[in-house]
């Protein structure tokens, strides 16, 4: 009844439309104040604790970098990049939204990033390509969701605090299966493309192909820098996100002198922003994952769902099931933050390694971002087209059945997702 009573809260503010962040730490407030028996300013020492976390300090200078990538116009040359790449192929422009999504994950690793930063030049260059609206927006909203699988990636970052694993061999494990996404969205363009007679957009041409990458060179050594250095143990993850910081600045007010000053203060300012937003959504769900840990919640449900079946592949399924709902319903660093305690104890308990799980855990979270009532995504792109989010919706239906196929196969094949850190880390 108690923990009922938490969850009331919590369900109730938020239909009243209030902050994901205030709603948890004040439904934790009210439980404490009501059954805790502990003074108020335990909800303030909970919730300092859960950002007093050396990792953490990657989150804003990651945010920064993406951020400063989308100013200084590097995202324009890793799109032109692979327009000319597989822009000749039919559907080319769905390919190329993919690609270019491949590529920016290896810079921000936020998928709101890629949708708000490469998504507004996709969508423009589909649409002036007699491309639907619908069609323009699904695609470009399934792909940003590749950006938080490949490294770097946020959500990882998040989930290795709070999970206790290893950054570094999470940002290995999410390589290959953001290759797998890349490879199924395409092959759904393709699929689309050839059924709906699309056009192919340009004809291949070596010469074009190999002047946009002299233009984009700089920029594709982000990645490069980023994952290179971590993988070959030159720095951190952490110390990683200050070097994409340092690289990008770099390029925006060295090479390319396309960041002002104004523009560098802007960005600064939307970094704070989202900064703070972020880290206060992590205190506040620290405080409320703490009170469910300690009323023995994850033990009962471990409990439960180990008493549903002795197979592992159904109580992975539930898993599943279960982060899905969750992501529909739920901002991803809340939900990483609340549900790891509660289920990754379960699949520790049926033999799935927890940097596997981590890959498991975000992926579905990052499909929570493509649906409704949360689905972040589709908002912003919603905005960005200037459509009705409902049409959103519709055009990321479909992209939505290779991306659970994905999902799946990560789940039931973890040598996907295990192979490069178990190579590197162990």
């Amino acid at each position: 009844m108690e923990i009922a009573t938490l969850f009331i809260v919590l369900f109730l503010l938020l239909v009243f439309g209030v902050p994901v962040a205030i709603a948890l730490a004040g439904s934790s407030a009210v439980f404490l104040l009501t059954f805790g028996g502990v003074p108020p300013m335990v909800v303030a020492h909970r919730m300092i604790n859960g950002v007093d976390s050396f990792p953490l300090l990657a989150v804003p200078f990651f945010i920064l970098a993406g951020n400063l990538m989308n100013t200084a116009g590097i995202t324009e040359r890793i799109f032109n990049f692979a327009l000319s790449l597989v822009g000749w192929m039919r559907g080319g422009l769905g390919h190329v939204n993919i690609g270019a999504s491949v590529i920016f994950a290896g810079m921000s690793g936020a998928a709101v990033a890629d949708a708000g930063g490469l998504g507004s030049i996709e969508i423009k260059a589909m649409r002036d390509a007699d491309y639907d609206s619908e069609f323009s927006v699904g695609i470009t909203a399934a792909s940003s969701t590749i950006g938080p699988i490949i490294p770097p990636s946020l959500p990882m970052v998040i989930y290795g605090v709070v999970a206790g694993a290893s950054i570094g061999q999470l940002f290995a494990a999410g390589f290959l299966p953001g290759m797998v996404m890349a490879a199924a969205l395409m092959l759904m363009v393709a699929f689309m493309a050839r059924r709906r007679g699309f056009p192919r957009d340009q004809r291949f041409q070596l010469g074009r192909m190999f002047t946009t990458f002299q233009r984009a060179f700089l920029s594709l050594m982000t990645p490069v820098i980023i994952v290179g250095g971590i993988l070959s143990g030159a720095f951190t993850p952490t110390e990683a996100a200050v070097a994409a910081c340092a690289w990008a600045l770099f390029l925006g007010l060295v090479v390319y002198r396309t960041l002002s000053l104004r523009r560098f203060l802007r960005v600064s300012y939307d970094t704070i922003e989202t900064t703070a937003v972020v880290l206060f959504v992590v205190a506040a769900a620290s405080i409320f994952a703490w009170i469910l840990t300690s009323n023995r919640v994850p033990e009962a449900v471990a409990s439960l769902l180990l008493s549903t079946s002795d197979r592992p592949w159904v109580i992975l399924l539930l898993i599943n099931l279960i982060l899905l709902v969750v992501g529909c319903f739920m901002e991803t660093v809340a939900a990483i933050t609340i549900m790891v305690p509660v289920l990754l104890p379960v699949a520790v308990a049926i033999g799935v390694d927890p940097v596997h799980f981590g890959v498991i855990m975000v992926l579905n979270l990052m499909l929570g971002l493509l649906t409704p009532p949360v689905g972040m995504v589709l908002y912003v792109l919603s905005r960005v087209a200037n459509i009705p989010f409902e049409r959103a919706v519709v055009g990321t239906a479909p992209f939505l059945i290779p991306l659970v196929l994905v999902l799946l196969f990560i789940t039931y094949v973890p040598m996907v997702t295990m192979w490069l850190p178990t190579l590197v880390y162990r």
